[in-house]
This record gives structure tokens, C-alpha cells and sequence, in this order.
């Protein structure tokens, strides 16, 4: 789905009649993201973590990729300062926030499509990321720490 309004004339052809404001808060509820599709069509995108192969066509984050994406560039500037340290175990990630930032940080993850990370638990001060294998949560530690370190921005 392109836009809103499209989505609204959509609706309508169904006898749904809903209000701009309406479809905003239904999309921000469902997760939706306006995203950038490989052919460059902009379009809302709805996470679905079951469907890891969705992911992978829509992400906008390419690990090991010259230039960082739109992804990489907003969770740097959100997370960046807010991740204290993160450990591996298996296919899990334990990634520790300051006092009452880790909500905030796992919210932030679970709104992006990020290829192989399936969900997020957060806590008060720590965040539990589970991914879909024991190398992907190695590449994600690593891309973590590269995105919100303090000279991330000199890459964003």
C-alpha cells in the first residue's frame, strides 16, 4: 500500500468508510513502517516475525553493506548512547540500557524490519533479542555495537 489515501479508496470500495486520523492510528498499532521496496516503490510495509522471508526482500538493513540504510542511520540515532553492553548467548542477545531505556530501545528494534531478528522482551535496564540463529545473533551483536557507537555518526 502506497499511501493513506490509497488505502482509504481501498476501503471505501469495500463500503469501510474510516478517517485519515483512523488509518494512521490503525497503521501505527499494526507496526506499519513506510519503507523503500529493491525497485525503489515506497510502500507501508506491516512486520510480520513469522515470516522471516518477507523480511528479507523488504529490509532496508543489509549487513556488511558500504553505505549504512535509512535503518541503520535511525537506530543510531535513537540507541546510540542507550546500549551499554551486549552479549551473545545462542541465538539470543542480552543488550543492557540504562535504567528505564530498555522499552524504549526494544520498541525502536521491533518497529524495524531487520532480517533475522524474530522479536524483542524488554525489561526495566536490559533487552532480550531473539533471532533466528546463532550466526545471525553473532552479526546482529556486532552490528549493534557498530550502529551505536560513539563514531557511528561519522558513518551515518
Amino acid at each position: 500500500m502506497t499511501s493513506q489515501q490509497r488505502l482509504a479508496q481501498l476501503l471505501a470500495q469495500q463500503q469501510i468508510e474510516v478517517t485519515q486520523a483512523t488509518l494512521s492510528r490503525d497503521l501505527d498499532e499494526l507496526h506499519a513502517a513506510k519503507i523503500r521496496y529493491p525497485d525503489g516503490t515506497m510502500a507501508y510495509w506491516i512486520p510480520d516475525v513469522n515470516d522471516q522471508s518477507l523480511i528479507e526482500v523488504a529490509s532496508m538493513t543489509a549487513v556488511g553493506a558500504a553505505e549504512p540504510s535509512k535503518t541503520d542511520q535511525y537506530l543510531s540515532k535513537v540507541l546510540t548512547g542507550l546500549i551499554t553492553s551486549v552479549k551473545r548467548a545462542g541465538n539470543l542477545l542480552v543488550v543492557r540500557t540504562p535504567s528505564g531505556a530498555a522499552q524504549y530501545a526494544a520498541s525502536a528494534l521491533d518497529r524495524q524490519p531487520i532480517v533475522g531478528i524474530v522479536g524483542t522482551i524488554a525489561g526495566d535496564d536490559t533487552v532480550l533479542i531473539i533471532t533466528s540463529n546463532e550466526a545471525e545473533a553473532a552479526q546482529r551483536a556486532d552490528w549493534l555495537l557498530a550502529i551505536t557507537s560513539s563514531d557511528a555518526s561519522a558513518h551515518a
